[in-house]
């Protein structure tokens, strides 16, 4: 297994959005929007999920940071981030996100990135 930049972060901040159903595509451009603004003001961006099957209105925001304190400074950052505030408000405007829900969770050593053992040779 291959040490990464995800296996120094202490803590990962779980975004759940209950979104618009009819306005999944332009929720998938607010979210790529993000993937350029997250690492520039000091997140580490695990990704962005979007429905796939099932329920049609739930997506997920995963963001990894070393400290609450590093997610405040990068809360800092954001709030004064040109295109950080663009995409807030662009979502604002179209009444993307019905609500939003944020937890944190402290990583487990030892879990994190293992790729599956089925088809290696034994």
């Amino acid at each position: 297994m291959v040490e990464g930049i995800l296996f120094d972060m202490a803590i990962t901040c779980i975004i759940r959005y209950e979104i618009d159903p009819f306005q999944r595509d332009l929720f998938k451009k607010y979210a790529q929007n993000w993937g350029r603004i997250i690492p520039r003001c000091g997140g580490h961006l695990i990704g962005y999920f979007l429905p796939h099957e099932g329920t049609n209105h739930v997506a997920w925001g995963l963001i990894a940071f070393n400290s609450l304190a590093q997610y405040e400074a990068y809360r800092t950052r954001l709030k004064s981030d040109p295109e950080g505030r663009d995409n807030f408000a662009m979502a604002q405007t179209n009444r993307l996100i019905l609500k939003e829900e944020r937890n944190f969770v402290e990583n487990v050593d030892g879990t994190t990135d293992i790729p599956s053992m089925m088809g290696k040779s034994e």
